[in-house]
């Protein structure tokens, strides 16, 4: 059980880092960082906080983010352009929301292991009533009809909390911004999978890539206007991208 257990872990990995499915919360952040500051990325930075050191990695993570730039702009944009052009909005929200319910694991461990058992008592309410009258989590009635927002814990926030630094910010490949310790927290809660103790690493593999293949795709079309408005390649970019990220895991953690 153990081996299987390792297996699926580091299937997770070789398929999160092939760029298969996004991050939470280094892809979410990335998106936000985007979103709210797509004519000037550097307005959604909080000037009142000081300026972070340059990373050890910072030859490799400049490399990995035009990298990353690159791979969105021939290939994952267009595919998901085209799929944007097949399906209704609607329908692709409710795929992002039924991806978001069977990640609820990670989500409901991590809230008792920062004792917040409001937020765990959440995900599983939330899971219940989603999976159930929800459609399987297509349809979001915890929240629309009983007002159960969802929660935003991680491994990386659970490690923070109990006093482990971030360490220098790392640019993982198809994945994003992160750090030492959030890539850590990653792994952890890509354990936390419950598929990875009862299927065999090909069973993992094959459901996983096929997940992880149309989460990516699904919400890289609900963000298509993504980098459209900055210069994606330049130095500010990346700049605003690590300062955004570092900055809110900051006020994740505080909270």
């Amino acid at each position: 059980m153990q081996k299987r257990r390792l297996g699926g872990v580091m299937v997770l990995c070789l398929v999160s880092m092939l760029g298969l499915g996004p991050h939470v919360p280094t892809a979410l952040a990335q998106n936000e960082a985007m979103q709210q500051g797509l004519n000037d990325p550097l307005d959604t930075l909080d000037t009142a906080l000081p300026a972070y050191e340059p990373s050890v990695f910072e030859p490799f993570n400049e490399k990995m983010f035009s990298f990353n730039i690159w791979m969105d702009e021939h290939i994952l944009r267009p595919v998901a352009r085209s799929y944007a052009g097949a399906v209704p909005e609607p329908a692709r929200l409710s795929v992002r929301r039924f991806f978001d319910n069977i990640g609820v694991v990670p989500r409901f461990a991590n809230s008792l292991f920062q004792l917040k058992l409001d937020g765990a008592a959440r995900e599983a309410g939330r899971f219940m009533i989603n999976t159930t009258i929800g459609g399987l989590g297509f349809f979001d009635v915890a929240k629309n009809q009983f007002g159960l927002e969802r929660s935003e814990e991680d491994f990386g926030q659970t490690l923070g909390k109990y006093g482990v630094g971030p360490g220098p910010y790392l640019v993982l490949p198809f994945i994003g911004p992160s750090t030492v310790r959030d890539a850590v927290g990653w792994v952890a809660d890509g354990a936390m999978d419950p598929k990875t103790y009862f299927l065999s690493t090909v069973e993992v593999t094959a459901t996983d890539t096929g997940a992880l293949l149309t989460s990516a795709v699904n919400e890289r079309s609900l963000n298509l206007e993504l980098f459209e408005s900055v210069d994606r390649f330049s130095l500010d970019m990346y700049s605003a991208v690590q300062d955004f990220y570092l900055q809110n895991r900051e006020r994740q953690i505080a909270e």
